[in-house]
């Protein structure tokens, strides 16, 4: 004999407190229950028995009640209703609380401090450091101690600030929305939702995001992440990911019009109608769409985690690498962050890193950046805001002004930037066709054709192995000039006559030999020792603005005295040929350059100093050189 009635509902109500009504066997019995609701039999005589038309009905309903109990949880249930944000309600930055939590207490949406004042966020609640996931109204400065936040009761989010006596001031809608919300929730998810009278979402924080997706959180077709500023900044910085209509999951320098050329990492999927997806059970990163079951795993994962402490972020940050973390919460709050992957796997890698005019590369797993010869830093503290020409274009536009610049070569350089001139000739005659071209700021040279680009340079790098060659353009007078005003700001020291030509001689070729090759170690202490010999005579000779006399920096020193062509201001005597004095200066310089890649080789050097090879003025060296 079969199952019986209470058989099928007790295995109905059993599924559901195991959730899982959507097994076959939970299918059968509802089907069945509804048989049994329209026959029964007799207990006494084993006949089927017809129920009336109520007793089925009753039945029915009652499947269908329990049906809908099984499989249908509204979202106002997943919530603790005492997290419930209703009309009227409001926060500000100097009375507590300062923000809404969402029921876990994992995830906070309110004022968060920045600098004298506050942004507008959401953030996840960490020890010891909470970590920003959302902003508001990012590229704004910081909003005074005297904010609000208030659902007001005609259901809108609204950030007001007031004057210092108090007045109204600004008001500005957080969630901008045609519709009036009836009650808002922060989400145990890092979702900020605003909600309707029929409690469907209008609004959420998450279909709008910055420069974080976390778990459950989909970055659909057209939809972009924007790197903040820096780790305390969060306003909009540098980089972008965009998610392309096409599929095709990109990062982008963000001042470019998106091209190949300016992409610097991609995931190579191209199918219409896809989004990107961060699994909140096992932190896989894919790529979905409607024919695509599985996805296409941008960052995969070995194991699905049942741990619902766990919270998945993948997040692009200032530095242009989009990376995925995984946060583990214990009761007390603490979290362990793990770095689960990352992409591109080289900061050099990332295009316009160094900004403008400049170039990366790696020293001991750390990213360097250096200007190209022909420019200097914008900011020497911010080395990242690239770097400016330190000459001007209208010297070029002067005939026969070719004299005023020199081409400095650099191997093992490329760059992607599309040249405006490309053509097959010699070595020598791309660095003549740079040189005398105004437009020109450097020609790379390789597998014979000549590549000239315009300022400014954008995608420039050094390649280890790497066969190509270019030569940039540097500018002579405005060196000359630059340097000079920097000697009347910095009061540099007074020369007064010396009779003693080596000294100078001795200082800069001491400093380049040591510096550019290992040299015979009885050469070497040789010349150290006679640079210490020009430290004690300056103390006689040379007039200084500062406490010590050995805090001059003999390079810098060397480089205005080069610059300002006042080499032959020294008493050298007769018998020297300047000429040959300043090839000595420029080589020394060349040689203690910040940037070993731009350091002549020891061969080169010995070509330099026989007059074999031109010399060219050196870019001016800096403090860590110098």
């Amino acid at each position: 004999m079969g199952p019986s009635f209470s058989d099928h509902l007790r295995l109905i109500v059993g599924a559901r407190k195991k959730k899982q009504w959507w097994s076959p066997s939970f299918s059968v019995s509802l089907v069945l229950l509804y048989s049994h609701s329209r026959l029964v039999r007799s207990n006494k005589d084993n006949k089927i028995i017809y129920l009336p038309y109520f007793y089925l009905m009753a039945f029915a309903y009652a499947a269908f009640f329990l049906l809908v109990i099984c499989i249908y949880k509204p979202v106002s249930s997943q919530q603790n209703h005492s997290n419930l944000i209703s009309l009227g309600s409001s926060i500000s930055t100097n009375v507590q609380p300062t923000s809404w939590r969402s029921p876990s207490g994992t995830f906070a949406f309110g004022f968060y401090p920045q600098g004298s004042g506050f942004i507008v966020g959401i953030w996840l609640v960490c020890k010891p450091a909470d970590i920003i996931t959302w902003t508001a109204y990012r590229d704004d400065p910081p909003v005074p101690s005297n904010a609000t936040l208030e659902l007001t009761v005609n259901g809108k989010l609204l950030l007001r600030t007031y004057s210092a006596n108090n007045e109204a001031g600004e008001e500005k809608l957080i969630a901008k929305i045609e519709k009036s919300a009836s009650n808002a929730r922060m989400l145990n998810s890092g979702n900020l939702v605003l909600y309707n009278e029929h409690s469907d979402a209008i609004w959420e924080s998450f279909k709008s995001p910055t420069d974080t997706i976390l778990g459950g959180q989909n970055l659909y077709a057209g939809g972009e992440l924007l790197s903040s500023a820096s780790t305390t900044n969060f306003s909009t910085g540098r980089f972008h990911l965009k998610m392309q209509s096409d599929g095709n999951l990109v990062l982008y320098p963000i001042d470019t019009i998106d091209t190949s050329v300016d992409a610097y990492w991609n995931t190579a999927t191209f199918a219409s109608g896809t989004h990107l997806y961060l699994n909140y059970r096992t932190g896989q990163l894919l790529i979905l769409n409607n024919t695509l079951a599985s996805g296409i795993p941008v960052f995969s994962s070995d194991s699905e985690s049942e741990n619902s402490s766990t919270i998945y972020r993948a997040t692009l940050e200032y530095d242009g690498i989009f990376r995925l973390y995984s946060h583990n919460f214990d009761s007390n709050g603490a979290y362990t962050t793990s770095l689960m992957h990352y992409a591109p796997k080289s900061q050099c890698e990332v295009k316009s890193f160094c900004g403008l005019n400049s170039y990366c590369t790696m020293n001991d797993n750390q990213p360097y950046c250096s200007c190209l010869p022909g420019t200097v830093f914008i900011n020497p503290n911010q080395r990242y805001n690239g770097c400016k020409r330190n000459y001007t274009e209208e010297l070029c536009k002067v005939a026969e002004e070719t004299s005023s610049y020199s081409i400095t070569d650099m191997e093992r350089m490329t760059w992607d930037d599309f040249p405006y001139f490309r053509n097959s000739m010699s070595e020598e005659d791309c660095r003549k066709s740079c040189l005398q071209d105004c437009n020109c700021a450097g020609a790379l040279y390789e597998s014979g054709d000549c590549m000239k680009v315009k300022f400014p340079v954008k995608y420039a790098k050094r390649l280890e192995g790497d066969l190509s060659k270019v030569f940039f353009k540097v500018g002579l007078k405005s060196v000359e000039s630059r340097n000079r005003s920097i000697a009347t700001a910095t009061k540099p020291p007074v020369v007064h006559k010396t009779s003693k030509k080596t000294v100078m001689l001795i200082c800069v070729m001491s400093v380049a030999f040591i510096t550019c090759s290992s040299i015979a170690v009885a050469v070497s202490v040789f010349f150290i020792s006679m640079s210490r010999v020009v430290k004690a005579r300056m103390r006689r000779n040379v007039e200084t603005n500062v406490s010590r006399p050995e805090e001059v920096q003999l390079s810098n020193w060397a480089y205005e005295l080069l610059v300002a062509r006042e080499l032959d201001k020294l008493d050298l005597g007769e018998d020297v040929d300047l000429q040959n004095f300043e090839k000595m200066v420029m080589v020394g310089i060349w040689c203690i350059q910040d940037e070993p890649g731009i350091r002549p080789s020891m061969k080169s050097v010995v070509l330099m100093l026989e007059g074999i090879t031109d010399v060219s003025v050196p870019p001016h060296p800096t403090s860590a050189s110098a």
